[in-house]
């Protein structure tokens, strides 16, 4: 019996989803908001809500089970670990970590969602796509 399987499949086998979801996940991360099809993002909300929680816990165990979901990709930006700034450029001197998705998730994102309990995530309706009709969304952190 399928008693409690469900699951997004979204037409795509499992390496293909997983591996769809966590470059969801990143982008989500690091722009704030992304515009997708309402399947994927309903399929990601959860997902992403999840690392979320990782971020809140901020231990390196919550660390690593993070790291194992988003791709920890570098930007051109710096930040500072302790106040949670980020930079563009560096004065001379100074010494700052690049800023990377695995720190920006839990030197910004959870430390902004420390005191809410879930919904961190959002989902607005779009007009649906022009080639196909397929129908958008836009996912953000709320």
């Amino acid at each position: 019996m399928r008693h409690q399987c469900k699951r997004n499949r979204l037409g795509r086998a499992q390496d293909q989803r997983k591996a769809l979801l966590r470059s969801l996940a990143t982008e989500l991360f690091v722009h704030g908001e992304i515009t997708t099809t309402m399947a994927k993002a309903k399929a990601l909300q959860p997902y992403a809500e999840q690392i979320i929680t990782f971020a809140k816990k901020g231990d390196l165990a919550s660390r690593r089970q993070a790291l194992k979901k988003i791709y920890d990709k570098e930007s051109l930006q710096y930040i500072n670990l302790e106040t949670g700034e980020i930079k563009d450029t560096l004065a001379e001197g100074e010494k700052l970590p690049k800023l990377t998705v695995l720190r920006q998730l839990f030197g910004v994102i959870g430390k902004k969602y420390a005191d809410r309990n879930g919904g961190y995530t959002r989902i607005f309706r779009l007009p649906p796509r022009r080639g196909d009709a397929a129908e958008m969304a836009l996912i953000q952190l709320s």
